[in-house]
């Protein structure tokens, strides 16, 4: 038994901060779950259209459908990331969702794909994707948190726009069916690094947030004060689940990020057939909607630098009106050149508003209980992204053309602005600290 003990306990030394390996590690199932994100099926849904002659609403519901089982499973995992940590419940997640994507690649009648898709995205986005990596990106980190949080956030839209070029490239000369079973398999491997790799808190390492040493983490980075440097002791305040539910900002924050990703949801899943409606080939949209996503992810890590020096809540009030302005342009191209570069800037411009809405939690109520807390936001999040293809093809049936869709998203845009001002700090009285 104690060999045991040994064995499934043992880190590997590094002579950098183990942080970043858990970071990297969660990356590669992030990889393995965008199979089935919507940042990929909305790329490839033309190649399932063509193959299996169903709807673009018929797929849309399986969708919204996986999407809010994944949110209603939000909160039980952000609890399991709080109290026992990513090991086990990654892993797991990783060969369940592999054997999911085994089964689409086989699919022959849409069951297969509703029962197949809503297992993998319920159980792949909340473990390998949202709540459990941020939860292992803000235990670890504090000082270069948001740049943490920015990383792991990258990895979706990156990976889903590798993923829609690899599907893509792969049907060329087999079958996009191929490419999921490839991927299952790839998800089943990775269980044995997150397995043995990943772990809660850098405390159960020996170690402190960001590598600090005991003395370093008490004191801030020495600032220069009239010509002296001193340095400043640094406490974080934490809240508990209950206090934060108390809170009016919990609520204003939660109402926001479900207007802003409802929007993401309702555009994003229809740009492709935006594209190729627009006269443009199936590869030329796969191509901007890859450039988008890329776009969209590098854009995460440049909003962590920026939330690490300045506040994420004016970082988010300057993100938005800028994806207003450029999904205004919408309204003015009509297909080509300009098209493709609007949709390319869109994913660039709409990068940073989900990961800010984490970084202004992380940063309004602390670390110890953050799994749980964004965990109740998981649920309005994911509700919102399912909604959004179904309603964004509800849209379109009704009234056959993409303008209503795009002053839909205007309105959302500022109406979550409005919220976002009056989305202040919550103050207590007692600090457990």
């Amino acid at each position: 038994m104690h060999l045991i003990y040994k064995v499934a306990n043992w880190t590997p030394k590094t002579r950098f901060y183990y942080g970043w390996i858990a970071i990297a590690v969660g990356a590669l199932g992030t990889y393995a779950a965008t199979g089935g994100a919507q940042v990929t099926l909305a790329g490839i849904q033309t190649l399932i259209f063509d193959d299996t002659g169903w709807s673009q609403s018929t797929v849309a519901l399986g969708v919204t459908i996986g999407t809010w089982t994944a949110g209603l499973l939000t909160p039980i995992f952000g609890k399991i990331a709080d109290r026992s940590g990513p090991r086990i419940v990654m892993a797991f997640a990783a060969i369940t969702t592999g054997a999911c994507f085994i089964w689409i690649g086989g699919m022959s009648t849409i069951w297969h794909f509703y029962v197949a898709y809503i297992i993998a995205r319920g159980l792949g986005n909340p473990a390998l994707i949202g709540v459990v990596p941020r939860t292992v990106a803000v235990n670890f980190f504090r000082r270069r948190r948001n740049l943490a949080l920015g990383l792991v956030s990258m990895a979706r839209p990156c990976f889903g726009a590798i993923n829609v070029q690899l599907v893509t490239f792969i049907a060329m000369w087999s079958s996009w069916r191929h490419a999921y079973r490839m991927l299952g398999v790839y998800s089943i491997i990775l269980s044995i690094p997150l397995l043995i790799l990943m772990r809660r808190r850098p405390e159960d390492i020996g170690l402190l947030p960001d590598g600090d040493s005991q003395k370093e983490s008490t004191s801030s980075p020495t600032k220069k004060i009239g010509g002296v440097k001193e340095k400043h002791h640094v406490t974080e305040c934490s809240w508990n689940a209950n206090q934060a539910v108390r809170s009016t900002t919990l609520w204003v924050i939660i109402s926001a990020e479900f207007l802003i990703i409802l929007t993401s949801g309702t555009i994003g899943f229809q740009l492709v057939p935006y594209l190729t409606d627009s006269g443009m080939s199936i590869r030329s949209a796969a191509a901007a909607w890859s450039l988008s996503s890329l776009l969209n992810a590098f854009a995460n890590p440049f909003w962590g630098i920026l939330a690490d020096k300045y506040s994420p809540r004016t970082l988010i009030l300057s993100a938005i009106p800028l994806c207003l302005f450029v999904t205004s342009l919408f309204l003015l191209v009509s297909g080509g050149a300009a098209t493709f570069t609007c949709v390319a800037i869109w994913g660039a411009t709409s990068g940073g508003l989900n990961v800010l809405g984490g970084m202004i939690i992380a940063n309004y109520y602390g670390r110890e209980h953050f799994g749980t807390i964004s965990g109740i936001m998981g649920p309005f999040q994911t509700c919102g992204l399912g909604l959004g293809p179904i309603l964004g093809a509800l849209i379109l049936n009704v009234e056959g053309g993409y303008r209503t869709l795009f002053f839909f998203a205007i309105a959302a845009y500022i109406t979550a602005i409005g919220l976002f001002i009056l989305a202040r700090k919550p103050k207590r009285r007692i600090c457990r600290c």
